[in-house]
């Protein structure tokens, strides 16, 4: 038996868990720390790199205290990590402005200038759009795109700009710090579009990048999931209460390693993550796109594999916002009924337990109310960053219980139409795996099974695959198991629901009118949130 310690670096806080490789990946112990995400005007979202590591430091002496794993067991560490956020860091390796999040959205100029423009296909420059489908089988054409920070810091700060040594991504940074090796995972790499996706293990492509004018010199050097990148500084061990030269390994981002956490590893199996934004992603051996629906098959974890993607930008967000919004002010009511302790953890650590209760029993479509699940704008089957959530058909006889339930359904219709598109390109399986905080409610499972039709499967703690990928990853490189298809050998299935026949049926019509709600609204968004 082996133990590795594995961060998922989210987009709100760290999750630190150490787990143990035998027959089975099993977690040992964990911790959490939350940070800060700064919303600012124009559409800006920005993170300090401090807190992460804070966040890292304080999460990883939680674990090992009171443990009987000591640090010196420890065969390795690697992160799971948010994407396609931008880190610019100077030669010392620190920031040279505060990160941004991977949901900013000031670059909006940059990308008309970089690529909307000229004669255009789905909104992207025609000569760009086809060598960028050649070279990495997708284009970057979303205002959020690291590509578009890039250049939005060298137009804004260009004092910030001049002190720039590497562009790296959130995990990247934090090995740097750990190692003070500068590197780039194939995934990260792929996902600045940047990345020469047809050459066997892939490489920058100078191409795109004199196309996109980016310096060459700040792209670091790429490196596997599964490998050893450096070994733990003496100062990072010292901080972090760990073993100097501990091994550290590329990891992954949420995108590539929670699939691989969720034993969704062969060919054709697909997963469905909701977390704070949600996704659908199928196994491919081709790199496909679909340009109209904002859909890629993007690299992952897997040699020779591609993650064919199709991303919405708030899912559990949106139940956070209902627990936030229209149930916390009932808590005099729950604390009643439930009789726990007056206290705000109290509260937030089984309110989403009580909002399932009271919704389980409401018949599909929740009385005719709708919600659209876009709080923070939108990426497939539409690029849209002025979409926003709305209630549609609320009437006198409507209550708060309805709109909570539409607020589930409202996302499951969301995955499910994402579904729907990937459907028309390659084979999607039956079942499908669920995992992240979402499926830690069986309503929500049984939900999603209903409305897509398809058998939903369910793992152990499902909020924590993707540190279980980043562990699964390690103990590939650390040749505990032979290959990446062999993991879902280590990860069983815990829980099944089967769709209903009869709930799928009375579901039919209100999808359709939710897939209507976007265009129906699509100028109205426009004028009252800026889009353009």
């Amino acid at each position: 038996m082996k133990y590795v310690l594995a961060y998922d670096i989210g987009t709100t806080g760290v999750k630190t868990c150490l787990f143990s490789v035998d027959k089975e990946i099993t977690l040992v112990k964990s911790a959490q720390m939350g940070y800060g995400l700064y919303i600012l005007p124009g559409g800006g979202a920005e993170q300090e790199a401090g807190e992460w590591w804070k966040a890292m430091v304080e999460t990883t002496r939680k674990v090992f205290a009171h443990c009987p794993v000591t640090p010196d067991a420890v065969a390795g560490i690697s992160f799971c990590s948010q994407m396609q956020g931008l880190v610019l860091v100077d030669t010392a390796g620190v920031p040279v402005r505060r990160p941004m999040s991977y949901m900013d959205q000031r670059a909006g100029e940059e990308l008309k200038k970089g690529i909307a423009h000229g004669l255009q296909i789905a909104g992207a420059n025609v000569g760009k759009l086809l060598t960028s489908l050649r070279l990495t089988g997708a284009v970057s054409s979303s205002v959020k795109d690291p590509l578009w920070k890039y250049h939005w810091v060298k137009a804004h700060e260009p004092d910030n700009f001049r002190r720039v040594w590497k562009w790296l991504d959130v995990k990247e940074y934090l090995i740097l710090r750990m190692t003070g090796e500068a590197v780039m995972t194939r995934d990260s790499a792929y996902a600045t579009f940047l990345y020469d996706s047809r050459r066997g293990r892939g490489c920058w492509s100078e191409k795109l990048a004199r196309l996109f004018d980016v310096d060459m010199a700040h792209l670091p050097k790429i490196v596997e999931a599964t490998d050893a990148v450096g070994g733990l500084t003496a100062q990072a061990a010292s901080e972090l209460g760990l073993v100097p030269g501990t091994p550290v390994f590329g990891g992954g981002g949420d995108a590539s390693l929670i699939g691989v956490g969720a034993g969704a590893t062969k060919l054709g199996s697909t997963h469905i993550y909701c977390g704070t934004s949600g996704w659908v992603i199928t196994v491919t051996d081709k790199q496909l796109v679909d340009v109209s629906a904002m859909i890629a098959a993007i690299v992952g974890a897997q040699q020779g594999r591609f993650n064919y993607f199709a991303e919405m930008e708030t899912a559990g967000k949106c139940l956070e916002w209902v627990k936030d919004h229209l149930a916390l002010d009932e808590i005099g009511i729950y604390l009643k009924k439930q009789d726990v302790a007056e206290s705000q953890e109290a509260v937030y650590t089984s309110l989403y337990d009580y909002m399932s209760d009271t919704i389980r029993d409401v018949p599909p479509g929740s009385g005719g109310v709708m919600f659209t699940p876009w709080l923070h704008g939108n990426r497939c089957p539409f690029e849209d960053p002025a979409a926003a959530g709305m209630f549609f058909n609320i009437r006198l006889e409507t209550g708060k219980t309805e709109l909570i339930n539409a607020v589930v359904e409202g996302v499951c219709f969301h995955l499910k139409w994402m579904l729907d598109c990937q459907s028309r390109k390659v084979k999607t399986s039956d079942p499908v795996r669920f995992v992240g905080g979402g499926a830690l409610s069986p309503v929500t499972c049984q939900r999603l099974a209903d409305i897509t039709g398809r058998a939903v499967e369910v793992v152990a703690d499902p909020q924590n695959v993707g540190a279980v990928g980043a562990a699964a990853v390690m103990a590939v490189g650390l040749g505990l198991i032979d290959g990446l298809d062999r993991v879902g050998d280590f990860i069983p299935v815990a829980a099944r629901y089967q769709p209903d026949p009869a709930k799928t049926a009375a579901y039919e019509p209100y999808y359709q009118v939710f897939r209507r709600l976007y265009r129906a609204n699509k100028e109205n968004f426009r004028l009252l949130n800026g889009g353009k």
